[in-house]
């Protein structure tokens, strides 16, 4: 198989000795008004490590959370748990781009590292506009004049077309960082990689829509989809199983996507159908405990279906095993849920044990493998991005990654 050709420049290609303004993604879950350790700060340690190594003068912009919204909150707390992964000291000053955030980036010292306040408490982060409108910010414009170059490490965000994502490689010799290379190259590799062998991905999450457009984009890549979660269930309602509709009017899980999709799932059937494998069993919940039926013996749905059964599980397995490649997109059940794990964790197992290319994403999928103590070695990439790896799988742009191949 061949390797995506580099479309932008990396920390390979940056200069010694630069004042440097990095982009990452710190967006975490907040709880009693302090920010929760996760992932993402493991990732981008590693290029804020490498670039303080390195000698250089590292200030960094994040974001948390939106105006308006309970997790709304400083950075300051994000700098102590940014420090515990980069094993250096990680300044904080409560300005972005005023006097006091100049001073404190003027005083750095090399390999020393400073956080900016959060980027969405200034006025020009906000809304999405066109790079070059964001590039003639105030935000932008003022703090440009103090940087040799722009890192964007923050591939999870590149989705949005937001000042400190676009508006600086407008201004500045721009770079990705590692946790954006190694992203890029492997949430684009379904679609610019050759595989000799079986190309699988399983599909699942909430979204009928997003699994419709990912067939659309790489149904000439992939050679079997399949399906589970609620879009999965949605595909059996289309495939003329009495699934896939809501029990509750309160919780609209189904009726409103089968009423706006259903055409374009029946399509996708009719024109995809020998690419596609459905579930052939379900798994709910009866007495507190697991219970599973086979779909062709359900009569009328009158009970909410939680995971994929366990031969429908061992079935993606056996798939997952015959190929050399696999890409997850979504969950194939409520996995935060013991009892309903059994689909997203078998074919996981699989993938973990068998000899492929894989590259797991979508959401929170991927924090199963930790929580079902699995190793990320096993896998060739565990991606960090929920919306940025949904849009690279369906084919659309990405505003941040594009204003980096500009460059």
């Amino acid at each position: 198989m061949s390797t995506p050709t580099a479309t932008f420049k990396t920390l390979d290609d940056l200069e010694s000795d630069q004042r440097v303004l990095v982009r990452l993604d710190l967006n975490s879950p907040i709880e009693d008004g302090e920010p929760q350790d996760n992932r993402r700060f493991e990732r981008h340690a590693e290029t804020v490590r490498e670039l303080a190594d390195a000698g250089h003068r590292v200030v960094l912009l994040a974001h948390q959370g939106r105006p308006g919204r309970d997790d709304f909150v400083s950075l300051a707390g994000h700098a102590d748990i940014l420090a515990s992964h980069v094993g250096r000291d990680v300044g904080f000053v409560a300005d972005t781009y005023g006097d006091d955030a100049i001073d404190a980036i003027e005083a750095l010292e090399p390999g020393e590292i400073l956080l900016l306040e959060n980027t969405r408490m200034c006025d020009d982060e906000l809304p999405e506009e066109d790079p070059e409108v964001k590039a003639e910010t105030e935000f932008v414009q003022s703090l440009a004049l103090h940087f040799d170059a722009y890192v964007n490490d923050a591939y999870s965000a590149a989705h949005r077309s937001h000042a400190s994502l676009v508006g600086f490689p407008q201004v500045l010799p721009a770079y990705a960082g590692r946790v954006m290379q190694t992203e890029y190259e492997a949430n684009t590799a379904i679609a610019e990689k050759e595989f000799d062998g079986q190309v699988t991905m399983a599909v699942g999450g909430t979204k009928a829509t997003d699994v419709i457009d990912v067939m659309n984009n790489l149904g000439d890549k992939v050679d079997d989809f399949l399906l589970g979660g609620i879009a999965g269930e949605l595909f059996l309602r289309a495939a003329g199983h009495p699934v896939g509709f809501d029990l509750d009017p309160e919780q609209d899980l189904y009726d409103t996507q089968w009423e706006q999709n259903h055409e374009l799932v029946e399509e996708m059937l009719a024109e995809r159908g020998e690419q596609i494998t459905l579930a052939t069993d379900l798994a709910y919940e009866a007495e507190g405990e697991r219970a599973e039926v086979d779909v062709d013996e359900i009569e009328e749905k009158d009970v909410s279906f939680l995971d994929v059964g366990t031969d429908t599980a061992e079935g993606y397995a056996d798939v997952v095993r015959d190929s050399e490649a696999v890409f997850v997109k979504g969950a194939l059940g409520v996995f935060e849920d013991e009892r309903f794990s059994v689909g997203t964790v078998t074919v996981l197992e699989a993938i973990a044990e068998t000899d492929c290319f894989s590259v797991v994403g979508g959401g929170d999928t991927s924090r199963a493998i930790g929580m079902y103590g699995m190793d990320e070695a096993d896998f060739d990439h565990v991606s960090i991005a929920g919306g940025a790896y949904i849009r690279a799988l369906t084919g659309q742009p990405l505003a941040g990654v594009e204003a980096l191949k500009e460059q």
